[in-house]
């Protein structure tokens, strides 16, 4: 596929068409699984989780953490044993706020995912069909109906009354 420099949303959409290489019917079945099988499912990555022990752990694995450890050492060896206590309780301190954010955004990207649509409505040769949205592939032409979730990156077509709700993404689900 052609590589625009231009934003998607500043395309027009026979433009849009074009760089994908589809049109208003939508992919023909036999291209959207080559794209499939191109491009991979329409998924965020499963990584293995890391457990908050090791995730803590690996806070001490950053250079100016190990720097500050061998000054600990130092002050250690040259007596300067409340000089040592300050430099712990600064460790413990970047090492604990490092955790607290990493572990915060692991649990934003298990979130996410569980947000993710499980199917999506597309066109294919015209034809609305229901398919799981993992299976959405570039050049896909995308229908939303009230209440759907929005299967993966796209760009409006044609809108009807569209209202969207953003509560979720920033982070205000009980508005």
């Amino acid at each position: 596929m052609k590589i625009t420099s231009k934003p998607w949303h500043a395309l027009e959409i026979q433009e849009i068409l074009e760089v994908l290489k589809t049109n208003e019917a939508g992919l023909s079945q036999g291209e959207a699984l080559k794209r499939l099988a191109e491009y991979g499912p329409n998924e965020l990555k499963k990584e293995k989780g890391i457990s908050p022990i090791r995730l803590f752990l690996e806070q001490f694995t950053n250079i100016l953490i190990i720097i500050l450890l061998i000054a600990t050492g130092l002050s250690i060896f040259l007596g300067e044993i409340t000089d040592a206590i300050v430099i712990i309780a600064i460790v413990l301190a970047c090492a604990t706020l490092g955790f607290v954010e990493e572990y915060r955004s692991e649990k934003a990207l298990e979130a996410l995912k569980k947000m993710a649509a499980p199917t999506a409505a597309v066109l294919r040769e015209g034809k609305e069909v229901k398919i799981r949205a993992s299976e959405v592939v570039p050049g896909d032409i995308i229908l939303l109906f009230t209440g759907d979730k929005v299967p993966a990156d796209a760009r409006l077509i044609e809108a009807i009354n569209l209202k969207v709700d953003e509560a979720r993404l920033q982070g205000n689900q009980h508005l």
